[in-house]
């Protein structure tokens, strides 16, 4: 295991045109969001395998804007879509299948039915647990090439607000025998 976890958002890149003008080399070229550098291996464990002798050597980002069908962009020109994947890239996938830890296989759909089950889940527990005992892969495994646990986090605290409402929701009042 590498300090996947424990690595934060790398540096945006800013290259000179010949013209002196400042043109960043991390956005994405159709929604013009900002991408974080991913390693040549990861690109190579995601893209279906009849495309992988498209990619080559050169430096390649992840988009995460949601909306965005592009997963990666290379610096060449090499673009790879949602549909150029072997699977679901969290944040541009939605619904139970939707993954949440690469490593460890949870999806959406877990942690919504342990939290309906029992009003919590214990999947970021286990995560770290693994995680501490250096059996996760996140830079190759995550799509996005960074440790899950942050967004595993995050679906967890939604799914949980949204077991409450629901929960209050279907709360029905007591029999009033004195109302009329």
């Amino acid at each position: 295991m590498s300090d996947c976890c424990s690595v934060s958002g790398q540096p945006t890149t800013t290259v000179l045109n010949e013209d002196r003008t400042a043109a960043t080399s991390a956005t994405c070229v159709r929604c013009g969001g900002v991408g974080r550098s991913v390693e040549r291996k990861t690109v190579l464990h995601h893209v279906r395998h009849e495309l992988l002798d498209r990619v080559n050597g050169e430096g390649y980002r992840f988009c995460p804007d949601p909306s965005c069908s592009i997963v990666y962009y290379g610096d060449g020109g090499t673009r790879f879509t949602t549909n150029d994947l072997r699977e679901l890239v969290t944040v541009k996938a939605n619904g139970d299948e939707r993954p949440i830890c690469y490593c460890f296989g949870f999806t959406e759909g877990d942690a919504r039915r342990e939290i309906a089950r029992q009003g919590s889940t214990a999947i970021p527990v286990r995560i770290t647990q693994l995680t501490k005992a250096e059996v996760c892969a996140c830079e190759v495994r995550n799509p996005a090439g960074v440790c899950c646990l942050g967004q595993v986090n995050q679906v967890v605290k939604r799914l949980s607000e949204e077991h409450k409402t629901a929960s209050e929701s279907t709360l029905v009042p007591a029999h009033d025998c004195c109302a009329r």
